[in-house]
């Protein structure tokens, strides 16, 4: 048997079911503090310290030069050229329609109120690299960027043992529009970027997955006023299925996320016991033949098959869990799609697989995890702006509401507020 199987647990017990795994958080931040600030105090000569202690790579010189950029689109193959680029026109199709233009209200005669998006300055982006450099993570960031209009676009991803990138990082990069690229990565790429150093310019916000050790350093730059895209953990997904989802399909589904490492959950929810034995003899057929076995099975071990009595207890236990991914294989799954409330994404039916949002079909893939689904929004282009509201009230339209904001501010106390008022009517 692959996954653990619970059959129609008490609602009492959701809690502990729909648990994610946990970590020693106080040893974890110790040690990503300890680093946050041997960077924040010595700049690069730290970054080249931990990058050789960490990484087992020496390096003088981390930002990527020009050339070695120019030259990252002739080791890719035309294939996977073709590929990248259909992704980035999807994703720029689905995040132009975000950009909203200027609209004046007027609220009352003479008083006008608008809101502009403004981009963020300068942006920094974290690419994992390793095992699984994940190039799509750039088109999925650097491109809502460049749209917001943010001026300096930084990124940052750990060096192979040879000390360069993965080509397809590079060309990802040049494709989109990013500014710098700097071979630095875990916390001490995030220190980098969060405080600047004599070679990486400081950014304003953060972007971009990572481990335990990246998530620990955002949430605690994000302490001391550098933004992040948003709270996360390992990834995950959330399989909804009933009597006429494809067992292969959910199968394959369930171990696209598990490979993602030991630390990922994978939750298949069915009102179907009998679906749960085809997709369990479906992992064991499928696993065999993954380069990333080992991870799959330990993240495998982290997860459960849950069976519930009907559809309406399945959908009420898939909003309390609020996955970063959830796919619906179900009859009429547009009408339970309306009834979902906590999810990142959401795939609808049996031919939308979790891939095909993590890579081309449009929408981002840099969502909430860990439950914030809850509270938060996936990356879009609203992740990159600053929204500025702006008023301009004439001398007739602050007639009109002087009496209106001088009774409020004399009720709360505030005579300074009042008389920045009257002080205009008695003109």
């Amino acid at each position: 048997m692959i996954m653990n199987i619970v059959t129609q647990p008490s609602r009492k017990d959701w809690d502990m079911l729909l648990q994610r795994p946990v970590f020693d958080t106080a040893e974890l931040h110790q040690k990503v503090r300890s680093v946050l600030d041997v960077v924040k105090q010595d700049g690069d000569k730290a970054v080249r310290q931990f990058t050789r202690q960490f990484d087992e790579v020496n390096l003088e010189d981390f930002q990527v030069a020009a050339a070695e950029i120019e030259a990252a689109a002739s080791l890719i193959p035309d294939a996977l050229k073709n590929a990248i680029e259909q992704a980035t026109s999807n994703i720029r199709c689905f995040h132009e329609k975000q950009l909203n233009g200027v609209e004046i209200v007027e609220t009352m005669p003479g008083i006008q109120c608008w809101r502009k998006n403004v981009g963020i300055e300068k942006v920094g982006l974290y690419i994992p690299g390793g095992s699984a450099p994940l190039f799509s993570t750039i088109l999925m960031l650097a491109i809502p960027a460049k749209m917001a209009g943010c001026k300096e676009i930084i990124l940052c991803s750990p060096p192979g043992k040879d000390g360069k990138l993965n080509p397809a990082i590079l060309y990802a990069a040049q494709l989109t529009g990013v500014s710098r690229i700097f071979r630095i990565g875990g916390v001490q790429a995030i220190a980098a970027m969060a405080y600047g150093t004599e070679t990486v310019p400081q950014v304003y916000k953060i972007f971009g997955p990572g481990n335990q050790y990246v998530t620990c350093a955002k949430q605690m730059v994000q302490q001391e006023g550098v933004a992040i895209d948003m709270p996360a953990g390992p990834s995950e997904v959330c399989v909804l299925a009933d009597g006429t989802a494809n067992a292969a399909f959910v199968a394959a589904d369930l171990l696209s996320q598990a490979e993602h490492g030991a630390d990922s959950q994978v939750l298949l929810v069915t009102t179907e016991e009998s679906l749960v034995k085809k997709v369990n003899k479906e992992l064991e057929c499928q696993l065999k033949n993954l380069p990333r076995k080992t991870m799959a099975s330990a993240a495998l071990r982290n997860s459960k098959a849950i069976v519930v009595k009907d559809i309406n207890e399945a959908i009420a236990l898939v909003n309390e869990y609020a996955a970063e991914h959830l796919i619906i294989a179900c009859d009429q799954e547009e009408a339970i799609a309306e009834r979902i409330t906590n999810a990142g994404s959401v795939f609808l039916g049996n031919y939308s697989p979790e891939s095909a949002g993590d890579y081309a079909s449009g929408t981002n893939h840099t969502l909430p995890t860990n439950g914030f689904a809850k509270a938060y929004s996936g990356v879009s282009l609203d992740s990159f702006v600053k929204k500025i509201t702006y008023q301009k009230l004439s001398k007739e339209g602050l007639q009109a509401i002087g009496n209106t904001v001088e009774l409020m501010a004399a009720a709360e106390g505030l005579d300074a507020h009042k008389n920045a008022v009257t002080i205009r009517l008695k003109q």
